[in-house]
């Protein structure tokens, strides 16, 4: 089974099915995403997206100022991490914090995971957006984990 999946998104709607696609795939178990790419990028749309798949009914925002938010729904807890204003020293405060939110049945996801000095070493999905001057996304998936390698082979499908 392939760990890595590459998707052009060339509008919202494809972006929306990619995320519905996700959504569908980790509501049963949850998981643990890093989010790379510039400001801008598309990381917490898709993550916007996800929670809307789960059924998150309200409004989904970057965690920028407050590093957490939480939401919950019926299908698993959702996490989103924001790493940006965190300077070495603060990352380091919360990576017990984060393995914690690695664990058991949710969802978590950690925009501006390169701030965490790749301190990221459990099983995780990681997802880099790119976006090119025609205003299509690319996100690219590469999983470690037995669980992991499964719902990014499953978006290979």
């Amino acid at each position: 089974m392939k760990n890595k999946y590459e998707k052009i998104c060339h509008n919202l709607k494809e972006t929306k099915e990619l995320a519905e696609k996700f959504a569908k795939l980790i509501e049963d178990k949850g998981c643990f995403v890093s989010l790379y790419g510039e400001i801008g990028a598309g990381k917490t749309a898709f993550v916007k997206l996800v929670a809307e798949a789960l059924g998150v009914t309200e409004k989904v925002t970057s965690p920028s100022f407050v590093i957490l938010n939480e939401y919950h729904t019926a299908k698993l807890p959702i996490y989103h991490f924001d790493l940006y204003r965190l300077e070495n020293e603060g990352v380091k405060t919360i990576l017990d914090e984060l393995r914690e939110y690695s664990e058991g049945r949710q969802a978590t996801f950690v925009e501006w995971a390169e701030f965490s000095q790749d301190e990221i070493p459990f099983d995780h999905i990681k997802i880099n957006v790119t976006y090119d001057e025609d205003e299509s996304r690319k996100y690219s998936f590469e999983a470690t984990g037995h669980d992991n390698i499964t719902i990014v082979g499953e978006l290979n499908k």
